[in-house]
C-alpha cells in the first residue's frame, strides 16, 4: 500500500515538471532565456603590433565580447611633389621674414596693401632691373598729390616685362639705384608708413603694371589685380606669372590710359603775402635736394 502511494507521488511530480517545461516561454531563436553567467576571464592583452588579441577561453567564431582592432602596417610619409612649372620665371613673395596679411579685393585701385611689421624686408618679386627710386617722403594731406601718395618707393622692371612697385617704405637699402640688377628675393627696402599711409600701421603698397615714363605715374600705381599671384607665390607656386594678364590688359586699354582715380591734387591753401616768408638759404638747399631725389632712368 505504502509503495503504491510512493509510486503515485513520483508520477505526479514528473507530470508537473513536464507541464512546467512545456509552459515556459519559447523565447527568440538564438537568444538564451537563461540568466547570464558572470565572466571571469582576464582582459585581452595587446600583441606586439598593437593589435588586441582574443581572450583566453573565448569561443571561436565571433562569440567573444572583445573585438580585434586592425592597425595598419607602418609606411613612409607621402612624398610632396612641387607644383607644376607654369612659366620660365621664378617669383618671390615681396615681404620676407615677417607675418603678413593683405586684402583680396579691389579697393579704389587694382593694388593691394600688405600689412606687416615696421622694418620688415621688401624684396624684389622677380629677377630684373631697378627702374625708379624715391627716397623722399613728399606727400602732405593738404595737397594729396597722386604721384606722392606712395611715399618712399622702388619700382622693378622684371625680366618678364612687368613693372612692380613697392611703396610706403620706411627706407631704401643702400645700393638700390636705377639700372641695378636684382634677383628675386633680394632686399630692396624696409616697410614703413610713408606717403598717404602716415596715419596707418606699417605696410607695403604693392602694385603690378607695365613700364611707362614717370609722368604717367598713375599707371605704375597698379593696373592688374595682384592677389592671385601673391597667393601663389606665398603658397609655393613660384612660377605663376602675371605677364599674360598684363599684356592682355595693355592691349585692351592701350599703353597710356588716362588717369581716372585719385588724379587731381587738392588746391593749395591761400597764403597771405604778409605772413609768407622767403625760405632761408639752408631751406633752399634742402628744397633743391628734395627736387632731385626721385631718380629715374633716362
Amino acid at each position: 500500500m505504502r509503495s503504491g502511494r510512493l509510486a503515485a507521488v513520483v508520477a505526479a511530480a514528473a507530470t508537473a515538471g513536464l507541464a512546467a517545461a512545456c509552459g515556459a516561454p519559447a523565447g527568440v531563436a538564438g537568444v538564451s532565456t537563461l540568466p547570464p553567467v558572470p565572466r571571469t576571464e582576464e582582459p585581452p592583452s595587446a600583441a606586439a603590433d598593437g593589435a588586441v588579441g582574443a581572450p583566453s577561453g573565448g569561443a571561436a567564431g565571433g562569440r567573444s565580447t572583445h573585438m580585434r582592432s586592425v592597425v595598419p602596417p607602418p609606411r613612409p610619409e607621402p612624398v610632396r611633389l612641387p607644383p607644376p612649372k607654369v612659366s620660365q620665371y621664378t617669383y618671390a613673395f615681396p615681404v620676407k621674414g615677417c607675418r603678413v596679411s593683405y586684402a583680396r579685393q579691389l579697393l579704389v585701385l587694382p593694388k593691394t596693401t600688405i600689412w606687416a611689421g615696421k622694418g620688415c624686408s621688401f624684396v624684389s618679386p622677380v629677377d630684373g632691373v631697378v627702374r625708379e627710386v624715391n627716397v623722399q617722403n613728399r606727400w602732405v594731406p593738404s595737397t594729396d598729390r597722386g604721384q606722392d601718395r606712395e611715399g618712399r618707393f622702388v619700382t622693378i622692371l622684371g625680366d618678364d616685362g612687368v613693372l612692380y612697385l613697392g611703396g610706403h617704405l620706411d627706407s631704401v637699402d643702400p645700393g638700390v639705384q636705377p639700372g641695378a640688377k636684382v634677383k628675386a628675393g633680394q632686399p630692396l627696402g624696409r616697410l614703413g608708413n610713408t606717403g598717404s599711409a602716415r596715419d596707418t600701421a606699417s605696410n607695403l603698397y604693392f602694385a603690378i603694371s607695365w613700364p611707362v615714363s614717370p609722368e604717367h605715374w598713375w599707371i605704375r600705381r597698379g593696373m592688374v589685380e595682384p592677389w592671385d599671384y601673391l597667393d601663389a607665390w606665398y603658397n609655393g607656386n613660384r612660377t605663376l606669372s602675371p605677364k599674360k594678364d598684363v599684356l592682355a590688359l595693355r592691349k585692351r586699354v592701350g599703353r597710356l590710359p588716362a588717369c581716372d582715380k585719385l588724379c587731381t591734387p587738392k588746391p593749395p591753401a591761400a597764403k597771405s603775402e604778409k605772413n609768407e616768408k622767403k625760405p632761408s638759404s639752408t631751406k633752399r638747399l634742402e628744397q633743391a635736394a628734395d627736387d632731385t631725389t626721385v631718380i629715374t632712368p633716362g
